[in-house]
């Protein structure tokens, strides 16, 4: 279609044209004084605004595409705000550079950057036309135009860049005869090839070639390379894929115009022209950004990392910059199978269709680096559609995440951790009934005495010692040490290993946050975790391991700045404290199921009030993870409880029963090729129940050497000893507290009952002999027996006791049963009776 052009726009354009005669010479500017009689005037005013214009074109690196790797090198993902891959002037083949000089500047290898003989044919042709028919932009000119586009960074930049005006042309021509004189005739198609627009996202020759053929620039065929360089004039109109017919009809232009120019002979440029596009193509579709990533939860926190860091810039300004410029070579942390093996077992149990409609995220870190080696969620990348959300759940708002999900009981370690580190014995028994109010929490921020709090266990209750209450996660217990380590304290040693509220803000200081009543993120829970795999030294999470710019060039990424956080003691104290949850001898102990076999392993269960939401955290040596299922509507509102997911029904899902079995799935997936580690534990104390020592049994024992002797073996202090009438002779042990066997820290006192040489005669009348005689024996002291007739008596009965029942007589008196005629023989005697002492 002819665009026409009123006689002020046409002699503008003309004047446009004359600018480059006026560089080159006067020629141009007397021609174009028979067309307007102000035109000398005009170009004169032309040419001061040309030598005002600096130049040297400031060109800055071209946006490319940038890669994701994951740590052993494999793809994670592509991303680029301009698909374009640079590449050198020998990587393009010699056909594509003789057609794009054919169609576009046939005189370019021997022009300065302004063509006078194309201008003058130009000015020729569209005045003879009354209109513009033919332009005269040399590939340096449109290599200029394509520069100042991509710096535009406002609609009034880009208009100046783009729009059809004087202004514009003069730039162009300025900046094209700096160029030439900058760079060779070489350096500057290559530069063309690599910034002009290709259609279909293709910035550049390389990105086109592979869009369209599948093959690389180099290896490109006069008829491909016709085709890529038919399509710039009209990169829409011209695109192969969509307008195959219009993009055939332009190639044959151009392999007509590569024969004209002696680029190709005239039969071969017939034979190309006969060949069908479509038998040309190969096209092969790009990907771009995290959303057909196999992880593009951890992808997209890649992103969202560069985009927050400092690292990458000061500003949010400058962090965008720095990403739309591209051409990055980012590794990551990413374990490939880690994530893969996560995304299976979130899906597994909980189906991303499922129509629960439950989401589940888990977080794995390496503890001693901070690297996360998977991130995912039972979700597709998506705003719209079942299964579908564009919120990583594994992190807080900041980071593209939600504001968090209540911990429960996971959240109990950094009370555990507080209450050693505050000098709480985990040997201590405490008792811990349901209910049970506290009354005595104190604000630490403000010293007033809260309001009593009244909690319940779920679990085991009674008076327990630390490592129990652990295993059975018994609320009123960690009630009562978190009351007496301080709220704050609690608080101080969670934010200190990273973990904080989803939205960035400082946790809760209120009674319940033992419970986990505070809203965090599984990132921010496994990295907690991950600190006391780590014997309390803490790393900042990090996604990226480095990242290489296109000139090779390695640049700072986000460090995880390890540092001692726990003293060691203490963290390793919990780890073995927390093993005993997982791999421990109680039975009912509620992360039992987690047990990863041979391989040790320490763990929480995590269930908040009415199930709104359920974790499971733990770790090895190796790993720690964090998993948290609920629902993203709203917890509260779709609690986890009578329910059905994946078709089973839950009364209630706890802990144990979806996010545990998640949690061992992922690691047994991520460790499989891994060696078995043991825990290398440094404390001050031995807190596990399997290690703690055993009360000895002192009965019988008479002497207090013989006493003390037994308790110092075991490491017990003999405590309080209380003399009491029973069957022991004087200060011989007939009781004792703790119990024999009982499991007690070493230093515990042991309570001693001994006897006071006088015991009670118990009721034996009616019993067989050898019942009694035991009876009496128990009660210390000796039997003999006579006989007397007894005819309506079983023979061998007791029928008379010579001291009657309660009667207090000294240990070791003999006590003469009369018994039944025809029992045992007569004035038998036990001979295993006590015999007096002393």
């Amino acid at each position: 279609m002819r665009v026409r052009a009123t006689p002020a726009t046409l002699l503008g354009r003309v004047l446009v044209l004359a600018l480059g005669s006026v560089v080159a010479g006067v020629i141009l500017g007397l021609m174009l004084l028979p067309i307007a009689g102000g035109a000398g005037v005009l170009t004169r005013d032309a040419v001061r605004q040309f030598e005002t214009l600096p130049a040297t074109l400031a060109e800055p690196p071209l946006p490319e595409r940038t890669v994701i790797l994951a740590s052993d090198g494999s793809l994670i993902a592509q991303l680029f705000y301009q698909n374009r891959i640079e590449v050198p002037f020998e990587s393009i083949s010699p056909a594509m550079r003789q057609a794009i000089i054919a169609i576009e500047d046939s005189r370019f290898l021997d022009h300065n950057g302004v063509d006078v003989r194309g201008i003058a044919r130009a000015l020729a042709r569209n005045t003879s036309a009354g209109g513009i028919q033919e332009g005269a932009s040399t590939l340096t000119m449109q290599y200029v135009k394509n520069v100042l586009v991509n710096q535009a960074t406002n609609s009034d930049e880009l208009e100046a860049a783009r729009g059809d005006n004087t202004a514009r042309k003069i730039r162009e021509v300025r900046f094209a005869i700096a160029l030439e004189k900058r760079y060779t005739k070489q350096d500057i198609l290559a530069r063309y090839l690599n910034i002009a627009y290709f259609g279909s996202g293709a910035y550049g020759v390389e990105a086109a070639a592979r869009r369209y053929f599948d093959k690389a620039a180099a290896e490109l065929t006069p008829v491909e390379a016709a085709t890529l360089a038919g399509i710039v004039k009209q990169p829409t109109t011209y695109d192969p894929l969509r307008n195959p017919e219009r993009s055939q009809e332009r190639r044959n232009v151009v392999l007509n115009r590569m024969a004209i120019q002696g680029y190709l002979a005239p039969d071969e440029a017939a034979r190309l022209k006969e060949i069908p596009i479509q038998e040309t193509l190969n096209p092969r579709a790009v990907s771009n950004g995290c959303t057909s990533s196999y992880a593009p939860f951890f992808c997209d926190y890649v992103l969202q990392t560069i985009r927050t860091d400092p690292v990458f810039g000061a500003t949010a300004e400058e962090r965008e910059a720095f990403l739309r410029r591209g051409g990055y070579t980012i590794r990551t942390t990413l374990d490939p199978v880690a994530q893969r093996g996560a995304t299976e077992a979130v899906n597994s149990f909980i189906p991303i269709d499922d129509p629960s409609r439950k989401a589940a995220a888990i977080t794995m870190i390496e503890p001693g680096t901070g690297r996360i080696i998977a991130m995912t969620q039972n979700r597709e990348w998506g705003t719209t559609g079942v299964g579908k959300t564009a919120y990583n759940y594994n992190v807080g708002q900041a980071m593209g995440g939600t504001i968090g999900m209540q911990a429960g009981s996971t959240f109990k370690i950094f009370t555990l951790a507080a209450a050693l580190n505050a000098g709480i014995s985990p040997y201590e028994a405490i008792p811990s009934p349901s209910p049970n109010t506290f009354t005595n929490f104190v604000n630490c921020e403000t010293g007033a005495i809260f309001p009593p709090v009244t909690v319940n266990n779920s679990t085991t209750s009674g008076t327990l010692n630390m490592a129990q209450a652990t295993a059975y996660s018994t609320n009123t217990y960690f009630m009562a040490i978190e009351e007496r380590a301080g709220i704050c304290s609690v608080a101080d040693m969670a934010e200190s290993v990273g973990v904080y509220r989803g939205n960035g803000e400082p946790l809760s200081r209120v009674p319940s946050l033992t419970l986990g009543s505070v809203e965090v993120t599984p990132l921010e829970m496994a990295n907690g975790y991950a600190t006391f795999a780590a014997h309390g030294q803490y790393c900042a999470p990090i996604a990226i391991i480095d990242l290489i710019d296109r000139a090779g060039t390695s640049l700072p990424v986000p460090s995880a700045g390890c540092r001692q956080v726990v003293p060691r003691p203490v963290a390793d104290s919990v780890t073995e404290l927390l093993v005993g949850v997982v791999d421990g001898p109680l039975g009912g102990r509620t992360g039992a199921r987690m047990s990863l076999g041979d391989r040790p392993a320490a763990g929480k269960t995590g269930t908040t009030n009415e199930s709104a939401a359920v974790w499971f955290a733990g770790y090895t040596p190796q790993l720690a993870a964090a998993v948290w299922v609920g629902d993203p509507r709203g917890g509260f509102a779709y609690p986890m409880k009578d329910i059905t997911i994946n078709g089973t029904y839950y009364r209630q899902v706890f802990g144990g029963s979806l996010p545990g079995p998640i949690w061992k799935q992922s690691m047994e997936t991520a460790l499989g090729s891994k060696p078995v580690l043991r825990f290398s534990l440094e404390t001050d104390q031995v807190t596990s129940l399997t290690t703690t020592p055993k009360v000895p049994d002192l009965s019988g024992l008479l002497t207090p050497e013989e006493i003390q002797a037994a308790l110092t073996e075991g490491g017990f202090v003999l405590g309080a000893v209380t003399p009491a009438d029973g069957p022991g002779a004087a200060g011989q042990v007939i009781g004792q507290s703790p119990a024999p066997g009982t499991r007690s820290a070493p230093g515990t006192q042991v309570t001693v009952i001994v006897g006071s040489g006088i015991s009670v005669v118990p009721e034996v009348r009616g019993a067989p002999l050898q019942d009694a005689t035991t009876l009496m024996n128990k009660a210390g002291f000796q039997v003999t027996s006579v006989t007397a007739d007894a005819p309506n008596l079983e023979p061998g009965t007791v029928i008379a006791q010579s001291s009657d029942l309660n009667t207090l007589l000294p240990y070791g008196t003999v006590i003469t049963l009369t018994v039944a005629a025809s029992g045992p023989s007569p004035g038998a005697v036990d001979t295993n009776a006590p015999r007096p002492q002393g």
